[in-house]
């Protein structure tokens, strides 16, 4: 049975859409990322490099990681996201060889669980 799996992920959640043979699973996975943090000191500071920018990665590494286990087992990934999470996301796929089964990158307002499952289904439909 093919696995076919369309992700809505911002930095705040991620809604996953599971489609098999049999239906579909919707899945949530919260983050505790939370908002960057102001970066204290003068402009010429760089940013990546401050503990602050530092501690947010690994928030963000670590909520990626956890979204990726429900990726790992997928033939074709479908990316949604309304900011620079999907983007992040899509890089994080790519460093774990997964980039082959990304078919779409694609922009998305917050949605409700049915839109996104109804917009998943809609895409694995047309490849078919």
């Amino acid at each position: 049975m093919k696995r076919k799996v369309g992700v809505w992920i911002d930095h705040k959640k991620a809604v996953i859409v599971t489609v098999t043979n049999e239906g579909e699973e919707i899945t949530h996975i919260t983050s505790d990322i939370g908002k960057p943090e102001r970066i204290a000191g003068s402009s010429t500071e760089i940013a990546d490099e401050s503990p602050r920018s530092r501690r947010f990665g690994e928030r963000v590494n670590k909520y990626y990681d956890v979204v990726l286990t429900y990726m790992r087992d997928k033939v074709s990934i479908l990316i949604l996201g309304p900011g620079k999470a999907k983007i992040e996301f899509q890089k994080r796929l790519e460093a774990e060889a997964l980039s082959g089964r990304i078919i779409a990158i694609e922009p998305a307002d917050k949605m409700t669980d049915r839109q996104i499952a109804a917009r998943v289904r809609k895409q694995f439909l047309q490849r078919s």
